[in-house]
């Protein structure tokens, strides 16, 4: 840099920094806010007003690090409006619904200008005057239209930017790392490398064609408005996992963390090795604070959801200079959007996609619902049974009554039935998929008989109870190591369920007998029986509609990767991910015909949450007081 211009510099700097304190840091130091804190929470705030920076600080008041002198880390991002942006949030919706989730939905769409830096944060004020200054340094030469080009390799899809266009938007990053660099005295990097649009990174080889295609329906030449914008994130979660709360959870430990509905939550999955099932240790985006919460209150958030924008600059060409689209529709003087496509056609199209998506070819895995044991214990027929022997309801989450087994009601302990919320759960599920005009076609389910009663209770909730019969299929057992006395479980006769009023196949010939299922068996036989059962029975069901396969937690797994075409995965990792699976846990596979393939998307319905409600006793207390 000349010596001139570096003098200018320290001139404009000494300027900046004399200047007296900001009006939002005056108002909170006003309010008694330590200077420090203060800035902290504008940094944290995005600096928009003094309300907002003063409310973090309340939120925060029990934060640990509220004190620590660690900075915010910044990002340039050059960013898609109008359209154009629409059409890129379509295509990850899309995509995330037909390949499921991959690295590129971590983030909304973008253009790297300069990735992360770290700025001090009473300096933040600095770089929103930076990118003023730049943006109108840049205005009437920044590129009206940026020309994009899809590229594709198996890992990645995106758009590269046109070499011309490319080198005035790095001129931009450059003159921005600059003046920066100079005014906040922080290290900005620009970015130099292939300027980059991403769609999809960090998925399956195999899904590569769907995301393509799904490609085509964005037309990079859509109207768009670029903007400038800079971002803020927390320095020390990068690379944790985002959980966003579902629900409200009030501690009922002192180690617990408060969430309120929508709380952003910090995970770590590398330090959850001595955590409970179901449960997880993280921090809190909202109140800084770190504890333990129940995971299934959760669900996945983006990576830049906890992202704060502070400033954007918006490169707004001249009128007439913004590129058209002739296919776009035509706008009346009210902003009404003018379609030339008649009410019936309209109709008649979405009639015809509502036929296609019903009548499509797919596989629904479904875990049964809350069995009684695992309510009550392994000694729940104990507390069942009276001095001569008979059943009685101990607690209306039992059983109204158990089904007649010429066996004896003591084999119930080994193959329990569901809870009545078990049952309340699998009619419920049924009623989602009514509600979604999902046309079930065929259902097979174990012999175990909460899986039965769970495929009942399902048809029942789809009103297709005397419609389709259920076939029982002893090769969807689970796997058999699992099963605690070691021994097969003796199950109800079909001729049994039959008279206990269960729509049961009489004439279905199962593929995997049930004096073939051995104790104990092997994870490589329990692998290899899998796969052979689920091919089968796609092989069988060849018409359009829905399979579902009723079964354990293990089968969303075991009996989806060899209809993916996938290998099986470690038996310690199975072993895992099984115990994660709640009661009616569901994975849905799709068949692409003419790709002659199989692709796992969302399932037509969600998972099924809800809290444990522990027995109660009003002598316990109540007549006390």
């Amino acid at each position: 840099m000349a010596v001139a211009e570096t003098q200018l510099y320290s001139k404009v700097l000494n300027k900046v920094k004399n200047r007296s304190t900001c009006a939002l840091l005056e108002s909170l130091l006003s309010m008694g806010f330590p200077a420090h804190t203060a800035q902290k929470a504008l940094a944290a705030t995005g600096h928009k007003t003094a309300e907002e920076a003063s409310k973090w600080l309340h939120s925060h008041c029990n934060d640990p690090s509220l004190d620590d002198p660690i900075p915010q880390e910044y990002a340039l991002y050059l960013c898609p409006t109008g359209p154009l942006h629409d059409k890129l949030q379509e295509f990850w919706k899309e995509s995330k619904n037909q390949c499921a989730r991959n690295k590129a939905h971590e983030i909304f769409p973008h253009i790297t200008l300069c990735d992360f830096f770290t700025c001090e944060d009473r300096k933040v004020e600095f770089l929103h005057e930076a990118l003023k200054k730049v943006g109108d340094r840049f205005l009437n030469v920044f590129p009206p239209a940026i020309s994009l080009s899809l590229h594709s390799s198996v890992s990645y899809l995106g758009f590269f930017i046109n070499d011309a266009h490319a080198n005035v938007i790095k001129e931009f990053a450059v003159a921005f790392a600059t003046e920066a660099s100079i005014l906040a005295d922080c290290r900005v990097k620009p970015c130099t490398k292939q300027l980059h649009l991403t769609l999809a990174h960090k998925f399956y080889p195999h899904h590569q064609k769907t995301l393509e295609q799904l490609a085509k329906s964005v037309n990079p030449g859509q109207s768009c408005l670029w903007t400038a914008a800079l971002y803020s994130r927390d320095m020390r979660f990068v690379n944790y996992q985002i959980l966003q709360a579902l629900f409200q959870y009030k501690p009922q430990n002192i180690d617990e963390l408060m969430l309120n509905t929508g709380d952003l939550i910090y995970v770590d999955r590398t330090q959850q090795s001595d955590v409970s099932d179901g449960w997880v240790i993280g921090t809190s985006h909202r109140t800084g604070c770190r504890g333990f919460l129940p995971e299934n209150y959760t669900e996945k958030a983006n990576e830049s959801d906890t992202w704060v924008k502070h400033r954007e600059y918006t490169f707004t060409p001249a009128s007439g200079l913004l590129p058209k689209n002739e296919n776009e529709p035509r706008r009346k003087l009210n902003g009404e959007v003018h379609n030339p496509m008649t009410k019936s056609v309209t109709q008649t199209l979405a009639f015809q996609l509502s036929q296609t998506v019903a009548l499509r070819r797919g596989l629904l895995v479904m875990r049964h619902g809350e069995r009684v044991d695992h309510v009550f214990g392994k000694s729940w027929i104990q507390q069942c049974l009276t001095a001569d022997g008979k059943y009685h309801r101990a607690d209306l989450n039992f059983p109204a009554n158990l089904p007649k087994r010429r066996d004896g009601i003591k084999h119930f302990e080994y193959d329990p039935p569901l809870s009545c919320c078990g049952v309340f759960q699998s009619r419920l599920v049924g009623e989602a998929l009514l509600e979604k005009q999902e046309a079930v076609s065929h259902v097979y389910c174990s012999p175990a008989l909460r899986c039965i009663q769970t495929a009942q209770h399902v048809l029942e909730g789809l009103k297709l109870e005397q419609k389709i019969k259920i076939r029982v299929e002893p090769g969807l057992f689970e796997w058999t190591k699992w099963e605690a006395n070691k021994i097969i479980p003796s199950f109800m006769a079909l001729t049994e369920l039959t008279e206990a009023t269960y729509n049961i196949d009489p004439s279905y010939r199962c593929t995997f007998p049930l004096s073939s299922l051995v104790p104990s068996e092997s994870y490589e036989e329990y692998v290899s029986r899998c796969s052979a059962v689920v091919k089968q029975i796609v092989s069988d069901c060849t018409s359009n509609g829905i399979i579902l396969i009723v079964g354990h937690g293990s089968s969303l797994d075991s009996f989806t990767r060899p209809v993916l075409g996938l290998p099986a995965r470690d038996s310690n990792d199975f072993a895992s991910l099984v115990r994660k699976i709640p009661s009616l846990g569901v994975c849905f596979c799709e068949e692409l015909k003419e790709e002659n393939r199989w692709q796992m998307i969302n399932p037509p319905v969600k998972t099924l949450t809800h809290g444990s409600n522990a027995a109660f006793n009003w002598r316990n207390g109540i007549l006390d007081s």
